[in-house]
């Protein structure tokens, strides 16, 4: 196991946060009109990295012992007690729900700053950006630890082009969903569901690799990985897209 010294944890925080930090002043930077002011929107981007991930943990392990070890929900019954079945429900249901809910909850004290229904897209994108900063530092000082350099490099790139991009996606559709409720009243749930449905479909294809393992090898783990890219790429090309799109066709509040 590698150890962590004062350099490497720098390090690690630096890989975690930087490509975040980056994407988000790229999704800021596509309004091309009335940019929101940098520091609200790094504040943003501050409370899906701390409020947000905090809030989600408590929830997730709250709701795991509930459906798992109390089986209140009777998982077993239903789903048998296959770990990647189990693996499954936490990645594809509880994780995306909760998770959503919780960048929801990070977005709303911006939306009142919104002048544009398309500033919550933004808005959005930073609070799932700093989110996805604070998971992908956990997950890669523990890929750094249990494999060294070579595991944390690959766990870090992947992430990067993957679940960083999936998490800004994601919650700038709940964002848009909640400046749009504000500008012209209607509901913000369906953009909230559509945000879990795209979490929860990114997180089924980056699972998919034991399932498809039986039939298609090693080729199942590539292929469920490609499949998560190309989402998570292409949502975040949708959420820059409807910026310049409400912006072009003089959609603005």
């Amino acid at each position: 196991m590698a150890s962590l010294s004062l350099s490497i944890i720098v390090v690690l925080v630096l890989a975690a946060f930087l490509p975040s930090i980056i994407y988000m002043v790229i999704v800021k930077n596509t309004e091309r009109r009335r940019r929101e002011p940098t520091i609200l929107v790094f504040v943003a981007f501050l409370r899906g990295a701390t409020l947000s991930v905090i809030i989600a943990i408590f929830i997730e392990l709250i709701l795991i012992y509930l459906v798992f070890d109390l089986d209140m929900l009777r998982a077993s019954d239903l789903f048998g007690s296959d770990p990647i079945i189990q693996t499954l429900i936490l990645a594809c249901i509880i994780a995306p729900v909760t998770e959503e809910a919780t960048k929801a909850l990070g977005i709303i004290p911006s939306i009142t700053r919104a002048h544009e229904i398309e500033d919550g897209i933004v808005y959005g994108a930073a609070v799932g950006l700093g989110f996805a900063a604070t998971e992908n530092l956990f997950y890669e000082t523990s890929a750094y630890i249990e494999g060294g350099l070579a595991l944390w490099a690959g766990t870090t790139i992947l992430r990067t082009i993957s679940s960083a991009l999936l998490h800004a996606s994601a919650s700038s559709v709940t964002g848009y969903g909640l400046t749009a409720r504000r500008f012209t009243g209607s509901s913000w749930l369906p953009y909230y569901l559509i945000a879990v449905v795209l979490h929860g479909i990114f997180n089924l294809a980056a699972s998919a690799g034991p399932l498809l393992e039986s039939s298609w090898g090693d080729s199942g783990y590539l292929f469920g990985l490609v499949a998560a890219i190309v989402i998570a790429a292409g949502a975040f090309s949708w959420s820059r897209r409807k910026i310049r799109s409400i912006e072009h066709t003089g959609r603005l509040t």
